[in-house]
């Protein structure tokens, strides 16, 4: 059990010391929940914080269960999605990359993402269930042609684990907690409050101020 994401993030920035003060590295986290994990992160290994933008695709009779995930450039579905109508899919997707579209202005205005080619990327999220955001993020990030990708994550099912672990594109996976009696991310935090927009917005703009890349 974590006390909050700051928590979460401290302990596996210690597991990853090894990457301190490295100017090859670079943190990327995935908003919103992932955000102040990857802020704790960037802080204590004294390199830069970026993010990757990801939505789930929910399911059409129940929203919060994930079929599949957008980003800007691509999607990734899930076997459940086999059974949904094509056309609530491609409506979804358009839907879900149109917000996409909105929060990356938001987060980033006319200021441009860091460039991950040749970097040691540690992509890091508050926890997975399924794991469709985290691969959807994971594809997108390959296209930069990272020299590594390392997974960072405080909770994750087995499940999910394992097909992050199989994928060619991941060179590590560090995940604190792998319990067996996995249900949601927030059962293994005390307190598990959502992150607003503008937190995600001010913990970029502190980042930006003290660990841009020199």
């Amino acid at each position: 059990m974590f006390t909050n994401r700051e928590e979460a993030g401290k302990l596996l920035a210690n597991k990853l010391i090894n990457y301190k003060d490295n100017k090859e590295v670079v943190i990327v986290a995935i908003p919103r929940g992932g955000v102040p994990v990857g802020y704790e992160l960037a802080k204590k290994l004294n390199v830069p914080l970026e993010i990757v933008l990801s939505k789930k695709i929910g399911h059409p009779f129940n929203k919060e269960y994930a079929i599949g995930a957008v980003t800007l450039e691509n999607s990734v579905l899930s076997d459940a999605a086999n059974e949904i109508s094509p056309v609530y899919i491609y409506d979804e997707t358009e839907h879900v990359r149109a917000l996409l579209k909105q929060r990356h202005h938001l987060y980033y205005g006319e200021k441009k993402p860091l460039p991950l080619k040749d970097k040691i990327v540690i992509l890091v999220d508050d926890g997975i269930a399924t794991g469709n955001t985290i691969i959807s993020c994971i594809q997108l990030i390959q296209l930069q042609k990272p020299s590594k990708i390392i997974i960072a994550l405080p909770v994750a099912p087995n499940s999910a684990l394992r097909k992050i672990r199989e994928m060619s594109e991941v060179n590590e996976v560090i995940c604190l907690s792998a319990p067996a009696d996995f249900q949601a991310v927030g059962q293994f935090y005390e307190e598990f409050d959502q992150v607003n927009d503008n937190e995600v917005i001010e913990i970029l703009k502190k980042a930006n101020e003290t660990f841009s890349l020199k």
